[in-house]
């Protein structure tokens, strides 16, 4: 059973980290290269990053939930690897919640964003939260990759 729960805490780990990965590198470079227009692209984008935030936090809760179960307490959450993913799972929320969401309003309310002036108040707002979402995504795949680290690694004897 500890083989099994190991097994689903780096397959749900794994798989998100890939996801990113998968994501920023390929989709989102994809997307804007070869979609008709920056505004299409960054609506697929969109859609694509609020699918890739739901599977995270599915993936932190498979985590731990394994977690847990392997300890037989709540102890895990003492975990480096278990602390990562706490975080990544606040972080991506807070992004889907807060940064996402908000960067949607404002791409309706513009209904172009490449017509809209760099100047304009909901454009320059838009761009923060762009970098914010960008930065945010980033933080996310360093811990995922720390903490993949961290649960695979062999504990010294």
């Amino acid at each position: 059973m500890n083989n099994f729960l190991k097994f689903v805490q780096v397959f749900a780990l794994g798989t998100w980290v890939g996801s990113i990965l998968y994501f920023s590198f390929a989709v989102a470079q994809v997307a804007f290269s070869v979609l008709s227009s920056r505004d299409q692209a960054g609506l697929m984008v969109g859609q694509s990053l609020s699918r890739l935030h739901a599977m995270g936090m599915i993936a932190a809760v498979l985590y731990l939930v394994a977690g847990v179960a392997l300890a037989g307490s709540l102890r895990t959450f003492t975990a480096p690897a278990t602390i990562g993913v706490v975080l990544m799972l606040l972080l991506t929320a807070v992004s889907q919640t807060y940064v996402t969401h908000r960067m949607a309003d404002l791409r309706r309310e513009m209904v172009s964003i490449d017509a809209t002036p760099k100047e304009s108040a909901l454009r320059v707002e838009f761009d923060k939260l762009h970098a914010v979402s960008v930065q945010l995504e980033g933080a996310i795949l360093l811990i995922g990759v720390a903490a993949l680290y961290f649960t695979v690694r062999t504990k010294p004897m």
